[in-house]
C-alpha cells in the first residue's frame, strides 16, 4: 500500500499541487476514507512498478468523500441503501512513466520527427486512456461482487468525456466546485453501465490482464 500511496503523493502533491506537501511529510498521500476503500493498481509486469491506482469507497460512518466536498441537488440524491453506491475517487496516473511510454510506443510505429505535437498529444492521452481503462474494469468487477448498484464520483469534464466514449456514462447530480480543480459531482448507475458498454465496448466486461480476486 505505501507504493501506491506513494504514487498518489506524486500526482496530488508533487505534480499537480492538489493536496499540500505539508500534510503528507512522510510522502504517502492518503486520508480518512482509505481504511474504507478497496484500492486497485496498473502495475509494469516487467519491473512491478505501480503506474496508475484508484479506489471505491465504500458505506462507513463517515459518509462519503462526495457529501464532504460537494452539494447534490435534492432530486438526483441517492436514496436507497447506502451500502449498494461507492464513490469512485484518488485516480492517479504516473506523468512520467506516462511520457516515457508514450514516447516508446511512438518511436515503434513512426519516425517520432514526422509527428506534429497535436497528434503527439492525442497518442500520449490514448495511452492514458487504456491505463484508465483498466483500472475502471477493476472497479466494476469489484463493485459487482459487492452488490453495488451505483457509483458516485467527483470529476472533471474531461474524465466525464472519456469514460462515456467507453460507454461508461455519468449523470450529473450537482453544480461544479473548487476541488482539485474544478470539479462536479456525478452518480452512475452500473447496471446501464453494463448495457452501454456490452453495445460499444465489451471487451471492457471482461476481468483486465493481472486480475487478482480479492
Amino acid at each position: 500500500m505505501e507504493e501506491l500511496f506513494r504514487l498518489r503523493y506524486q500526482v496530488y502533491c508533487t505534480e499537480c499541487g492538489f493536496e499540500s506537501d505539508e500534510d503528507h511529510p512522510n510522502g504517502l498521500e492518503f486520508d480518512e476514507y482509505d481504511q474504507y476503500a478497496r484500492h486497485f493498481c496498473a502495475v509494469v509486469v516487467e519491473t512491478g512498478q505501480i503506474i496508475g491506482t484508484v479506489r471505491i469507497v465504500l458505506n462507513s460512518p463517515l459518509g462519503l468523500p462526495i457529501d464532504k466536498h460537494c452539494v447534490i441537488d435534492s432530486e438526483k440524491l441517492f436514496t436507497g441503501d447506502p451500502k449498494k453506491i461507492g464513490e469512485v475517487s484518488r485516480l492517479a496516473i504516473s506523468k512520467d512513466f506516462r511520457r516515457r511510454e508514450i514516447d516508446r510506443a511512438i518511436y515503434a510505429q513512426r519516425d517520432v520527427d514526422r509527428v506534429d505535437s497535436r497528434h503527439l498529444h492525442k497518442e500520449r492521452r490514448a495511452f492514458e486512456g487504456l491505463i484508465v481503462a483498466g483500472l475502471y474494469q477493476c472497479v466494476y468487477h469489484e463493485s459487482v461482487a459487492l452488490g453495488l448498484t451505483h457509483w458516485y464520483a467527483v470529476m472533471a469534464k474531461g474524465l466525464c468525456g472519456l469514460l462515456r466514449r467507453w460507454g461508461i456514462s455519468w449523470v450529473k447530480v450537482g453544480e461544479q466546485v473548487e476541488y482539485h480543480g474544478l470539479r462536479g459531482p456525478y452518480m452512475a448507475v452500473i447496471v446501464e453501465i453494463e448495457e452501454q458498454v456490452a453495445r460499444l465496448n465489451p471487451l471492457l466486461l471482461k476481468k483486465p490482464l493481472g486480475w487478482i480476486e480479492s
